[in-house]
């Protein structure tokens, strides 16, 4: 019996009157991390959003099979405390709360017990001077002011802090440096586990260099035409995505 966290099965999904995603299926293990590339607009953020169930979009058939379960037509507040999580490619800007009560907030809803102060206080401590972010940070509202590559951080701050089963990683690397990619593949690295898997969504290679990817699959006009391993991330930069764009 196949031990899939994630499963996609033939997904159809529109935005609008616009069909987007054309019957893409995958399935996730964990302990995998799993790469989604292609040009824009070829659906990669559909796919994201779907897993979510986004309201802007309108899963036309299919169906998505997460630890087991069909959450498919959950709601997105639902499938977040079932273990799925997703940084988004421009954060939300709160003003008013601080990143830390955010992240406590977060955390208590998810996992629906008391955060313990000491031992949550400990922990994103250490997870902040991991990925060399500013303390001071904390004490501000959430992302506002911050610079893209600080926001960026804080997503992965958020991703250490709630720990998920899945986490979705919707361009994440986009508008970094190379010293912000290069955390943030930490993070992500800080993170996996045997238990868990991630989901990368990304048109640029460079936060791949620091990462020992499962699967590449790379979605062209919302089907997936190819998948393989790390080396197909390698070919899709050096040569571009031209010769998929006709599959």
């Amino acid at each position: 019996m196949e031990n899939n966290l994630l499963e996609i099965k033939d997904l159809y999904v529109s935005a609008g009157e616009k069909d987007i995603l054309n019957g893409i299926s995958m399935k996730i293990k964990k302990g995998e991390i799993h790469v989604v590339m292609g040009p824009n607009g070829s659906g990669k953020s559909t796919t994201a959003n779907a897993i979510f169930n986004n309201p802007e979009y309108t899963k036309k058939s299919g169906t998505i099979i997460f630890d087991g379960e069909d959450i498919t037509n959950s709601k997105t507040d639902e499938i977040a405390r079932k273990g799925v999580f997703m940084s988004f490619q421009l954060p939300e800007e709160i003003p008013g709360i601080t990143v830390a009560n955010f992240l406590k907030y977060a955390k208590n809803k998810i996992t629906g017990k008391p955060v313990k102060h000491f031992a949550f206080k400990e922990e994103l401590n250490q997870n902040v001077e991991e990925l060399k972010m500013d303390p001071a940070n904390l004490e501000r509202s959430l992302n506002v002011g911050f610079s893209g590559g600080e926001k960026k951080k804080n997503e992965i701050l958020q991703m250490l802090m709630l720990n998920p089963k899945l986490a979705i990683l919707d361009e994440t690397d986009s508008g970094l440096d190379v010293d912000a990619i290069k955390t943030v593949s930490k993070g992500i690295e800080m993170f996996k586990n045997d238990e868990n898997a991630v989901l990368i969504i990304t048109h640029n290679t460079k936060i791949l260099h620091n990462l020992k990817v499962d699967y590449v699959h790379i979605l062209v006009n919302g089907k997936i035409v190819e998948t393989g391993n790390g080396e197909l991330a390698q070919e899709i930069e050096e040569n571009g995505y031209e010769k998929y764009k006709t599959m």
